[in-house]
């Protein structure tokens, strides 16, 4: 983040893994690039208003497509009718359906449930939408209504295979409950360019090479990485983020690459925090090629994510990565203050820095140093599935610990901070570190190092394993948050800060035994604009409003979502979402689809009320 007052499916991992698995033997890459063909717009379901019969559907019954009495078509007069006998009983009905490649889908149906069940609180009868293995949503008698209702999911994940919508419908043994179906369709259009919605360059592996100055304030060295593009489209370039250039200008840049090999480095842009590389010919769909270049580093003044305090260098968002290209474009959004811009993919770094020994180095990943020449020690850093390397170097006193969970933590303190206080934080870290990982998963970076400084103007700051944070429970409990969301289940930090930020939040509260009672009624819209999954674009534009609406009504939303669906449901939906996002990226759209699928009320209403858009 920064911690208040803050600023603080598509293609995972394994996605790219089974990108790799789709390419067959004695297929090359250039074939299965050639191969993808471009979407044209197109209805895929055969027969979805069943005015044609039964073909192609596969039903359990011959009775569940019908024009018969006791319900009503949506459309024209014929419809499928499931379940509503009032005894024990199922039924299926399904249709296997091809959606090509490089389309965005759009499955959609109209939903009329009638029910004689007359609780308000128990589901006995529910149906399940499905589309190959996944589900998604469930719908039961709670959803009784007294008309049809458009039901739409985006299953653009699925492009390029052939899969199953089906549906099933369960009856307990009395009190009838009827789902009807009707006028079902899946709508495909052209992704954006670049031609597919598949985020690339993938699998990045950074190596990295520095050698610092006596302070630890300047650093020159060597850094490459190798990529692998996961597109379809041919890459003819990539884009390095320098984001530190913020802090600098472009006639004296903090960061500066020189001698690249492996391209051809164009012009810097957006304020001198991107730089084109034109790569030497078209990067095909399953190749790799690496990149090298050498790098400088200058810290300056600051008690900031990147600058140094005194005797104390902090040295985030200083080593390039590269930005991401999907279906719109590459993202070169600005750097902001506000907040961050920090839109990256899982990779493996093996950072090597050498430093006075007098300098102790906290960095991202797992350290071990090892005698250098006269006075100096060299660090070595690994990490893997990381979204960015940070680092530190200073005079740090340090304490260490591990968590009742296995994990190693150490406390890096600058001067000023008492024993007690580093005993508090290395308190915290541990029993912060378990609790986010006993909800959503095992934390998987090895060491965990905090920095601590009551300087630092912001708040707290996150990388993956490695946090700055002052003095404070809450500042460094959510700090250890961002571990899961934003290292672990990426976002587009820009685009959708709330997904990082909101969702840290809540983690937070449940963290420290908060339930949120009541916050959502102290909600107070500044404007007809202002939504909670609004982009730093508008943040910046509106900075007053970002912490209140981000991370306040943000994690409030949540809040209120687990009292809608229930703690299990929302303790199992955010587990669940994790763990299939596990290195990846998750999207607004992604979510709200996993939080419908996770409970048989219709959420619509829940999104609008809470402004949340995509």
């Amino acid at each position: 983040m920064r911690s208040t007052p803050h600023r603080a499916l598509a293609t995972s991992a394994l996605a790219v893994m089974a990108l790799a698995a789709a390419l067959l033997p004695g297929t090359t890459a250039s074939a299965a690039t050639t191969s993808a063909a471009a979407c044209t717009s197109s209805q895929l379901v055969t027969n979805g208003g069943f005015e044609s019969g039964t073909s192609p559907w596969t039903q359990s019954s011959t009775s569940v497509i019908t024009s018969r009495t006791g319900q009503s078509a949506h459309g024209g007069t014929s419809f499928a009718w499931l379940d509503g006998t009032g005894a024990t009983h199922t039924d299926t009905l399904s249709q296997s359906v091809t959606i090509p490649s490089g389309c965005a889908a759009t499955l959609s149906f109209w939903l009329h449930t009638d029910t004689a069940e007359t609780t308000s609180s128990t589901a006995y009868d529910k149906l399940t939408a499905k589309i190959g293995s996944t589900t998604l949503a469930t719908y039961s008698n709670l959803d009784k209504n007294t008309g049809y209702v458009k039901k739409s999911f985006d299953v653009s994940a699925f492009a390029g295979q052939t899969v199953t919508v089906a549906f099933s419908g369960t009856e307990d043994s009395s009190l009838q409950t009827s789902f009807v179906l009707d006028d079902i369709a899946l709508d495909t259009s052209a992704a954006t360019t670049p031609g597919d919605a598949t985020r690339t360059p993938a699998s990045p592996s950074y190596t990295v090479s520095l050698t610092s100055n006596s302070t630890g304030t300047g650093w020159t060295g060597h850094e490459s990485v190798t990529f692998t593009n996961a597109s379809a489209t041919a890459l003819s370039e990539v884009y390095l983020r320098l984001w530190d250039n913020y802090h600098g200008t472009c006639s004296a840049p903090p960061i500066t690459v020189t001698n690249v090999t492996g391209g051809t480095a164009g012009a810097l842009s957006v304020a001198c925090t991107a730089l084109e590389v034109a790569l030497p010919t078209p990067l095909a769909q399953g190749q790799s090629t690496t990149i090298g270049f050498d790098l400088g580093i200058t810290v300056p003044s600051g008690a900031d994510r990147f600058g140094y305090d005194g005797s104390f260098s902090m040295i985030g968002n200083a080593l390039p990565v590269l930005a991401v290209q999907d279906g719109s474009g590459w993202h070169l959004d600005p750097y902001t203050n506000n907040g961050e811009s920090f839109y990256s993919l899982a990779a493996d770094f093996k950072v090597t820095l050498d430093h006075p020994t007098s300098l102790l180095v906290p960095a991202t990943g797992t350290s071990t140093d090892t005698p250098g020449s006269s006075g100096r020690t060299v660090t070595t850093a690994t990490a893997s599935q990381v979204r960015d390397f940070a680092w530190a170097a200073g005079p740090f006193t340090k304490i260490s610990g591990t968590s009742p969970g296995g994990v190693p933590v150490n406390i890096y303190s600058v001067s000023g901070i008492s024993s007690s206080s580093a005993q508090s934080m290395l308190s915290t870290a541990k029993s912060a570190v378990d609790a986010h990982a006993g909800r959503f998963g095992a934390y998987p970076y090895g060491e965990l190092d905090a920095v601590i400084d009551n300087n630092f103007w912001f708040g707290g700051m996150e990388y993956p394993g490695f946090v700055l944070d002052l003095v404070s429970t809450t500042a460094l409990t959510h700090e250890i948050g961002h571990q899961w969301w934003y290292g672990i289940v990426g976002d587009d930090e820009y685009n959708s800060p709330w997904l990082d930020e909101a969702f840290t939040d809540y983690a937070t509260d449940l963290a420290q035994g908060l339930t949120g009672t009541n916050c959502w009624s102290s909600v107070s819209w500044a404007s007809s604009a202002e939504k909670i999954t609004n982009s730093m674009a508008y943040w910046d534009a509106h900075s007053s409003r970002y912490s209140t609406v981000v991370y306040g009504y943000g994690k409030c939303a949540l809040h209120d979502l687990r009292r809608l669906i229930g703690d299990t449901a929302m303790a199992g939906l955010l587990k669940s979402y994790a763990t299939s996002h596990w290195y990846g990226v998750s999207t607004t759209a992604e979510f709200k689809a996993a939080a419908q699928a996770a409970t048989s009320t219709d959420l619509t209403s829940f999104w609008t009320t809470h402004r949340i858009d995509g």
